[in-house]
């Protein structure tokens, strides 16, 4: 047990262990029982990057063949409230056991990792509905930002898989800066250059919607479900505001507000309305998932940016 000069009582590992930096801190990226089982990460992870940033990341050959995933149909749950495992849809989605996930332990609300389409190496950054029903956070947004631009840095192409409800709210996350380090995902992906393809499962809410690599802020082809639900807010907060009179002059309000919900989900939650303006370019079964995306970033394997002429952007640190 050591004790600290701020008098509190930590043993070593508490105060700046490896598994303390991967938990709470976020400056450890991945921890090792030994060296053997550390040397094999390494080897994986060096197998998604290419030498230098002049360089294609590394691809493995691949043989198409039937890529229609039926088991993607079955993973959103009807409830919308009701979560499930994003990491199911990007093994369904990837190419076989091909997932190596970063920064695993921290920030459980998205996950970020290096796998592979078609053989082709790719990013994956995904809102994550089991942890705090996938919300951003400040330490979500550092985490997801950190990992965009490092896949920028080394011309590996984004995948952004989207269930996200809207920016976690409170006191905390006022007081510590939610709207800069939102804000840092935002920049990063709009910075990016590499091609970014964004799928939507379910949620995608007001201004996280924009965040998480929207076409507002230049993502290359974005897809969604039809459990798409893209709006400025939920259903049931959206109807309590627009309809506020409407609910407390009927005659049974808590059905009023019901009926007022299932009109606005069916009118405005929808994916078709954002197709329809041009923020989605299709709506897609999810079963077709895998194959849209292997067409997508073969489409756009030798896509080129000329960036403005500058020192450097002006990132919000």
């Amino acid at each position: 047990m050591v004790k600290t000069v701020t008098n509190e009582n930590v043993t070593s590992e508490e105060l700046g262990g490896a598994l303390t930096h991967a938990t709470k801190s976020g400056v450890t990226h991945l921890t090792a029982a030994n060296d053997v089982e550390c040397i094999a990460m390494l080897k994986k992870l060096l197998s998604y990057i290419p030498q230098s940033n002049r360089e294609q990341p590394p691809a493995l050959p691949y043989t198409s063949g039937d890529e229609w995933r039926p088991e993607l149909n079955n993973i959103v749950p009807q409830n919308a409230n009701h979560p499930y495992d994003m990491r199911e849809v990007i093994a369904g989605v990837c190419d076989t056991d091909s997932f190596f996930e970063i920064h695993p332990q921290y920030a459980e609300n998205i996950v970020v990792g290096f796998s592979r389409i078609g053989g082709q190496s790719i990013g994956i950054i995904a809102n994550q509905p089991q942890s705090l029903a996938g919300v951003l956070d400040i330490e979500s947004a550092r985490k997801a930002a950190r990992f965009t631009r490092f896949c920028d840095c080394f011309n590996i192409p984004l995948l952004v898989l989207v269930d996200v409800p809207g920016f976690l709210p409170g006191t905390d996350q006022e007081w510590h800066g939610i709207i800069t380090n939102g804000a840092k995902l935002l920049y990063a992906l709009s910075e990016a250059t590499v091609p970014r393809v964004t799928v939507i499962t379910r949620k995608a809410y007001g201004g996280a919607y924009d965040v998480m690599n929207s076409k507002h802020i230049g993502a290359d082809i974005n897809y969604a479900w039809p459990t798409a639900e893209i709006a400025v807010m939920g259903a049931k907060g959206a109807s309590e505001i627009i309809f506020k009179k409407e609910i407390a002059a009927a005659a049974d309000p808590a059905q009023e507000l019901l009926n007022k919900e299932k009109l606005y989900a069916e009118k405005f939650a929808t994916p078709y309305q954002a197709a329809e303006r041009g923020f989605i370019d299709e709506v897609i079964e999810p079963a077709a998932t895998r194959e849209k995306l292997i067409r997508a970033f073969r489409m756009l394997k030798h896509k080129s940016v000329e960036g403005p002429k500058r020192k450097h952007g002006n990132i919000p640190l």
